[in-house]
């Protein structure tokens, strides 16, 4: 049986940059969720996009968690703002744990075993599939505010949140101009799929 814990611990090192330990776990806890429920064997096997598997999705979390770091960190020493670190580093570490249930239908069959058709669908955005993940092993409410990325899926938008939807946009976009010559908007208005 695959050890998705060591796989998640392995691919996120951001991981140990989260002081509240127990929040640690739920983070790794959702994305061993994901991973198993979703059929995959591996976590570097979910692509960036469906469409897009030159980048994997562990490569876009990491970099929009190094972003969002750094953008904390100018918030802080700039502007004198406060911005909670757990939150946005465990937040932007799940932002896509919700790729597990969305992308099977668009990888390989032999990169999977058995996904779980009560999770798998490529109907349910995967922020907001991430949402509910990261509220089954009881993140706190803050952390799972910041996960929906789209506008108009969460009412309140805080400082953690407004880091994690920026930077992934960031990340985003420097993905898709590298894999396709075109800005996240333009693949979006092109696929019509979810980023």
């Amino acid at each position: 049986m695959t050890d998705f814990e060591t796989q998640v611990r392995d691919a996120f090192p951001e991981l140990e940059s989260i002081e509240d330990e127990g929040l640690r776990e739920q983070v790794v806890e959702a994305w061993v969720l994901g991973l198993e429920r979703g059929g995959w064997q591996d976590i570097s096997d979910i692509p960036y996009a469906w469409n897009i598997d030159e980048v994997t999705n562990v490569e876009h979390v990491r970099g929009v968690a190094r972003i969002a770091i750094d953008a904390a960190a100018q918030q802080r020493e700039f502007h004198g703002a406060a911005p909670d670190l757990d939150t946005i580093v465990a937040a932007c570490l799940l932002h896509d744990v919700g790729k597990c249930y969305e992308y099977p239908p668009f990888v390989a069959d032999d990169l999977l075993d058995d996904p779980d058709p009560r999770y798998v669908s490529e109907e349910i955005p995967h922020s907001i599939s991430g949402y509910a993940l990261a509220h089954e092993v009881g993140c706190p409410l803050a952390v799972q505010r910041a996960i929906p990325h789209f506008l108009g899926e969460v009412p309140t938008r805080t400082l953690e949140a407004e880091l994690v939807k920026s930077a992934n946009s960031a990340s985003s976009n420097a993905i898709t101009q590298s894999a396709m010559g075109i800005t996240l908007q333009e693949w979006v208005e092109e696929y019509s799929q979810t980023s």
